[in-house]
């Protein structure tokens, strides 16, 4: 279900900070810059002709190889993740991060320093507020080749738990959890990238790690640390020295977190997840997460959020009383049964009306509507509809009991799927433009869980009883 939420927010001003990019090893400069909202986050590629910009956007994904990577009409951006977990991590909305080279600085191989320019920089509220993705259902995906597996559950808030197994003993298995995003600065945003020294050396042999020494990326050594082995990291480090900790990494690093490792893998989750480009609240669960899964994963809920905005469902908890029920209803419209088509009104305010209509087997129309295979008519959707709308426009006058409601247009009605005895009907009006003289012209929506069975656009006016006589 998507639903509007807090206030968007951006950053203040601009900030700038350097380092050195971890596969091209040159120093790169990126700067925070603030942008307007339902921005989203964009990268923007200052090196290039125009300065091209790229949304990080999960569709714009190319390769998981080494960190998450974007390309579109050939802009490519290297290792997303880091700075899109800072921007998660402190609830900022819309950003732009400007580079001037394909790949983010990797400072220390963590969030912490983009961390620390954006609150350097100010967060600051927006107008607009923000869309929520709230998850109401179990979604999972899983690679059945790694055993990788992540699962989004109902939550009250963006919730994280990581658990991997790396098959070594020296890292074996570990968990973290991020119970709030208030503890992302603290508790996540330190914990930096590692891998395995056989994995190191691949990526040395290969030229592919330019950027890295011992104080950006932890090295856990889960091999015998060869002569060749050692005069080769002490050459690609610039180190007179190589040793092993007794903690199983390479020297010139202290780990900040016992399960620092399970904690950066939880740091990735955030930032691949960023991609999904709408704040989620859920729990996210990960098992032996990568960039490859989490993007897969992530691609997945995209899907799910997109068909919830192209249907706009509404939700409606059955253990809240209603606002109105049947007999207030009737004190505000001149239907009565067998042609009151509304139950109940679960929502009402000067945009906007939501309401039920439980069908059930007694109702008249079906005696004489397909008897042998009973089917709700159509125009009696559009009845129903009709009258929750009247509630909307009726609720702005003082004494809706001497008003009537009449049509005077129906445009572009859909039936969807038919509406059968036993269904819940959920009727949700909202204003195309507002309440002149009476006048309501209103968006209808009809759903039985969770999936449209009817539309239309409607306009009607509301007369007093006296001038209709």
């Amino acid at each position: 279900m998507i639903q509007k939420t807090d206030s968007q927010q951006t950053i203040s001003k601009s900030v700038t900070l350097e380092g050195v990019g971890l596969h091209t090893g040159k120093t790169v400069s990126l700067s925070f810059k603030p942008a307007v909202e339902n921005t989203g986050y964009v990268f923007v590629r200052e090196d290039l002709q125009g300065a091209p910009e790229i949304a990080a956007d999960i569709q714009y994904v190319t390769n998981t190889e080494r960190g998450t990577n974007l390309e579109k009409d050939s802009i490519k951006i290297q290792t997303s993740e880091h700075v899109l977990a800072a921007l998660v991590g402190l609830e900022i909305d819309n950003c732009y991060i400007h580079l001037n080279a394909p790949e983010p600085p990797i400072m220390d191989g963590s969030s912490k320093f983009f961390v620390d320019a954006l609150l350097k920089a100010g967060i600051e509220k927006q107008k607009e507020a923000r869309e929520e993705f709230i998850v109401d259902e179990v979604i999972s995906f899983k690679d059945e080749t790694s055993g990788s597996e992540l699962t989004i559950i109902p939550s009250e808030s963006y919730q994280i738990t990581t658990m991997v197994d790396f098959g070594t003993k020296i890292l074996g298995t570990q968990n973290a959890t991020l119970d709030s995003l208030i503890d992302f600065k603290d508790a996540i945003a330190p914990a930096r990238t590692f891998s395995f020294l056989h994995e190191l050396e691949t990526l040395l042999d290969n030229g592919l790690i330019k950027g890295g020494d011992l104080n950006n990326a932890i090295v856990y050594v889960d091999k015998p640390l060869s002569e060749s082995t050692t005069t080769k990291l002490k050459k690609a480090f610039d180190k007179d020295h190589i040793s092993i900790k007794p903690n199983g990494i390479l020297d010139n690093l202290d780990l900040h977190f016992s399960n620092e490792a399970a904690r950066h893998k939880l740091l990735d989750v955030i930032g691949d997840l960023a991609l999904i480009g709408t704040r989620i609240r859920g729990h996210v669960i990960a098992k032996k997460p990568g960039h490859r899964v989490n993007t897969a994963f992530a691609e997945r809920v995209a899907k799910r959020i997109k068909q919830d905005k192209r249907l706009n469902a509404p939700k409606i908890d059955f253990n809240k009383p209603p606002l109105m029920d049947t007999v207030a209803i009737m004190n505000m419209l001149p239907h009565r049964p067998p042609f009151l088509l509304v139950d109940k009104i679960y929502e009402l305010s000067d945009t906007h009306v939501l309401a039920l209509k439980n069908v059930t087997m007694n109702e008249p129309f079906f005696e004489g509507h397909f008897p042998g295979a009973p089917v709700m008519p159509g125009v009696l959707q559009i009845e129903a509809m009709a009258q929750a709308g009247g509630i909307l426009v009726l609720n702005t006058v003082p004494d809706p009991e001497n008003y009537l409601t009449f049509f005077m247009k129906i445009d572009n009605v859909k039936f969807k799927r038919p509406v059968y005895p036993g269904d819940t009907l959920i009727f949700k009006l909202n204003l195309i433009s507002p309440i002149r003289r009476g006048i309501c012209h209103m968006r209808a929506t009809a759903y039985v869980n969770g999936n449209l069975t009817s539309e239309g656009d409607m306009m009607a006016q509301i007369i007093k009883r006296n001038d209709a006589e």
